[in-house]
């Protein structure tokens, strides 16, 4: 019987079956931030405990950099802090931390993937939910708690439970305007916020196939967002053009020892799955959120579900959305007024997401964010920011009124100054639309792809991005 991605790869790095039926499971990589790394490094320092394999854990700081200005000390007493906590505790156990000063800094998952860090039929955990990003290489990546991440740095292992797997196929050809994050939006709106809990997703099908690694990541993003543990694409030519010469990947001989291993280890076409569901991919639209979870969304053209259209268990939920947003059953989302629009994190903030923006804008002459809305372009690392400059996407940016900042989450979830103020409402290319979570106890975010970012901040409310770029040819994948 065959086997899928998932199976092959647990199986290869499992050390040993606990008497509590947890795996004790080897990790090939962990990556760190400064937000959840100095308890774990604290505790390593009290007991007197080494980093068992620096060389197998890399830093970055992101969630509190600021991106108006980094100049050190940071303006923030607690951010700098932890920067300084974060510049102790690589320095002092040997790790390798992507500084500011070095140019290689970025969002985590952002910066990963560029530096050829992240590969296929790896283990990745990071202290950030997520690290699920990573599996668009075929890698099964978790995102950990404070103790966990302690525990790889002190044994590069953890301990994990044995997911089931859920095959999910996206089929046909998406239409002109709709991109990979409208997929996953897409997904989520089918299945929910807790269809995944206990799985692994795998996405597969012709959408998939055809998908830069870019989108892939995109995707992967967010399965955390439906409950999964992660998600991940199985690796492919696409996979290897993108990985090939870069700065951690495999060379010469090497390079030819890891095409065959990641070759082995995708799913094999009789692998058999605990779920399997299909989408047509011309079902898909440009999507928007309306409500407080990812899975609260609707097509741009379409209106707020009815209550009574929900399972009992989730009409609270749903009543608690509307009364929070502000928006009543049978309201069309079209035409709901911005006051900020953000392009960035690391669900959409790499240099395809911008690129995409940039070609839209220069397509729609006049282009203009308009007066009320206060918009922000964040690259999700100094590379991406540097390739942007280059290519004068920052000018195309700034002209159209957009606020070109330096790298790091900023808005996303605002634990920096990139904040809501009171009840506004944010555009966002984000993954999350909790409660308070861009950084205002009221504020209000409705998720979508970063060219649908684009077209609100300029019309000043939710408008299709089709009709408002005149997009007739099909782009994307």
């Amino acid at each position: 019987m065959g086997q899928s991605l998932y199976e092959k790869v647990f199986q290869r790095h499992a050390v040993r079956k606990m008497p509590s039926g947890q795996y004790q499971l080897l990790m090939g990589l962990q990556l760190i931030h400064e937000v959840t790394s100095p308890q774990a490094f604290s505790m390593l320092r009290d007991r007197g405990w080494k980093v068992l394999y620096p060389e197998r854990n890399f830093a970055t700081v992101d969630h509190i950099i600021p991106t108006h200005s980094q100049a050190r000390p940071l303006g923030d007493p607690v951010a700098e802090e932890m920067l300084v906590a974060l510049e102790k505790n690589t320095g002092q156990f040997g790790l390798k931390f992507f500084h500011p000063s070095t140019g290689e800094q970025g969002i985590v998952h952002i910066v990963g993937p560029e530096r050829g860090l992240t590969q296929p039929g790896m283990t990745i955990c990071c202290g950030d939910s997520h690290t699920s990003t990573h599996g668009a290489f075929g890698a099964l990546a978790f995102g950990i708690g404070t103790s966990q991440v302690r525990d790889v740095l002190a044994t590069q292992t953890m301990l994990m439970d044995k997911l089931k797997t859920r095959r999910i196929e996206v089929n046909g050809k998406l239409g002109p305007g709709v991109y990979a994050k409208d997929v996953i939006l897409h997904i989520l709106g089918q299945l929910g916020v807790k269809a995944g809990v206990g799985y692994a997703y795998e996405y597969a099908g012709d959408v998939f196939d055809r998908m830069t690694m870019e989108e892939r990541m995109t995707v992967c993003n967010m399965s955390i967002e439906g409950g999964a543990r992660l998600g991940y694409v199985n690796p492919d030519q696409t996979t290897y053009d993108y990985l090939k010469g870069r700065e951690f990947a495999p060379k010469g001989a090497a390079w030819d020892r890891a095409i065959e291993y990641w070759n082995s280890i995708r799913s094999d076409k009789d692998a058999t799955y605990d779920d399997v569901v299909v989408y047509d991919a011309e079902d898909i639209e440009p999507v928007v959120t309306w409500g407080i979870t990812p899975g609260q969304s609707t097509s741009v053209s379409g209106s707020i579900p009815r209550k009574e259209d929900f399972d009992a268990g989730e009409q609270a939920l749903i009543q608690e959305a509307y009364e929070y947003m502000s928006f009543d059953a049978g309201q069309p989302i079209k035409g709901t007024r911005i006051d900020v629009a953000f392009i960035g994190s690391c669900t959409n903030g790499r240099l395809s997401d911008f690129a995409e923006v940039v070609r839209m804008i220069q397509s729609k002459p006049g282009f203009k964010v308009a007066p009320h809305v206060r918009a922000i372009a964040v690259p999700g690392s100094q590379d991406v920011s540097r390739k942007m400059v280059e290519l004068g996407y920052d000018k195309v940016l700034s002209d159209a009124g957009f606020e070109f900042r330096y790298a790091g989450c900023s808005m996303c979830l605002a634990m920096n100054p990139d904040k809501l103020k009171g009840r506004e409402v944010c555009a966002s290319s984000s993954n999350r639309n909790f409660k308070g979570r861009q950084g205002s106890p009221t504020g209000r975010t409705l998720l979508m792809s970063p060219v649908m970012v684009a077209a609100c901040a300029a019309a000043g409310e939710v408008v299709d991005a089709r009709e408002f770029f005149g997009i007739r040819q099909a782009v994307g994948v």
